[in-house]
């Protein structure tokens, strides 16, 4: 097959995974010309090139690979980790619009530890995450996970006293137009 297919490394990583994960434009474009690539070629941790890039921050990468239709944009790795967690875990705003403009993406799912988008961005305290998430109407701000915290009492827990407020304010409006 080559030095451009499928064939990863020690953690399964292929070339456009690497190339994803490093924010390669050019590159990932050249490998996705090649027929024998696979752009939802998964890692050793069931992870795709997507993740990576959404980890990353890549936004020009993350619009590339979706533009491919095989790319699932909500597809979780081993650990249920979507794209859009791995972005608001990181506090990429850019990356978790563009994967928020998808259909396909549940902006409320949660990990296998029931952990949800909003609650990875509240307890890092990225408010412009918090923000964006808190303005789709499927997105639950109360939702606990499989411990019981929900993404108010991680922001607590961690000191984001900014993300708390914006938490709190959410649930005033919610519960003042009920």
């Amino acid at each position: 097959m080559g030095c451009c297919g499928n064939e990863g490394d020690d953690e399964d990583f292929s070339p456009l995974t690497w190339a994803a994960q490093n924010g390669h434009e050019e590159v990932v474009k050249m490998l996705l010309g090649r027929e024998e690539v696979n752009p939802e070629k998964l890692d050793y941790y069931d992870a795709t090139p997507l993740s990576h890039a959404a980890l990353n921050g890549h936004e020009g990468v993350v619009r590339i690979l979706l533009g491919r239709e095989e790319v699932n944009p909500d597809r979780p790795d081993y650990y249920g980790v979507t794209p859009l967690s791995y972005a608001a875990d990181y506090g990429h705003a850019g990356v978790v619009k563009i994967l928020l403009g998808q259909e396909e993406v549940n902006p409320d799912k949660p990990d296998n530890h029931g952990t949800t988008p909003l609650s990875y961005a509240a307890r890092n305290g990225y408010e412009e995450v918090v923000k964006i998430l808190l303005g789709r109407e499927e997105v639950n701000p109360d939702k606990p996970d499989n411990y019981g915290q929900t993404p108010r009492s991680m922001a607590t827990q961690c000191g984001r006293d900014r993300v708390v407020a914006l938490l709190h304010s959410h649930k005033a409006v919610t519960t003042s137009t009920i």
